[in-house]
């Protein structure tokens, strides 16, 4: 199983960190081992000082494919839910100085947070509010329609470099609003008025 992490697909949050809105999906990855189930709390790692939530709808995918139209992207995905991207701010800005990878700031252990899966029979993902409440107050409210490229066309243009295998998850970006976390923070994920994520942080 692989994390599929697309960056830069809100407007508004590209412009609130100072990045240039992307002319095709920004793409980046997390390890298996980054996913976090709501077994337990987040933990904050003690190599950063600066740790965000992004919150964002992931996908998860259940079908094989390669090279996948946009039209038939659909057919490779039957549930979705909230997730949170942690990022460790100050290692990402440390190597993006630097023009190295991220992969330290995004991809360590935990930091791939999971609410619960709900059908996509039951929802309009071209039209999807979800909102991020950090102990009790709306911090992240985004609008799936507000995306640059939405899930068909993320599928579509991720699957031309990777064959999409069973149990693979799409995170497909966050809104503006991303901002730190420190111990005795708890942070709340809701699709539609349903709260689907819930997770303390230590």
């Amino acid at each position: 199983m692989k994390i599929i992490c697309i960056g830069r697909n809100y407007v508004n949050h590209a412009k609130e960190l100072g990045n240039e809105v992307p002319t095709e999906p920004v793409i980046f990855m997390k390890p298996d081992s980054a996913v976090f189930r709501q077994r337990d709390a987040f933990y904050i790692p003690d190599w950063t000082n600066d740790v965000h939530y992004e919150a964002e709808i992931v996908v998860r995918i259940h079908k094989l494919g390669k090279n996948i139209e946009q039209k038939f992207a659909p057919k490779y995905y039957k549930d979705f839910t909230i997730g949170i991207d942690f990022t460790a701010r100050d290692i990402q800005a440390e190597l993006k100085s630097k023009g190295l990878p991220w992969e330290k700031a995004k991809g360590f252990d935990q930091s791939a947070v999971l609410g619960e899966f709900l059908p996509i029979s039951e929802y309009d993902l071209s039209n999807l509010n979800f909102e991020l409440h950090k102990n009790g107050a709306v911090v992240q409210q985004g609008n799936t329609r507000m995306m640059l490229y939405d899930i068909p066309s993320i599928i579509e243009h991720c699957s031309q470099y990777f064959t999409l295998k069973i149990g693979d998850l799409i995170f497909s970006g966050t809104p503006a609003g991303v901002g730190p976390v420190v111990g005795g923070d708890v942070l709340e994920g809701y699709v539609e008025g349903k709260k689907v994520l819930d997770v303390k942080i230590r």
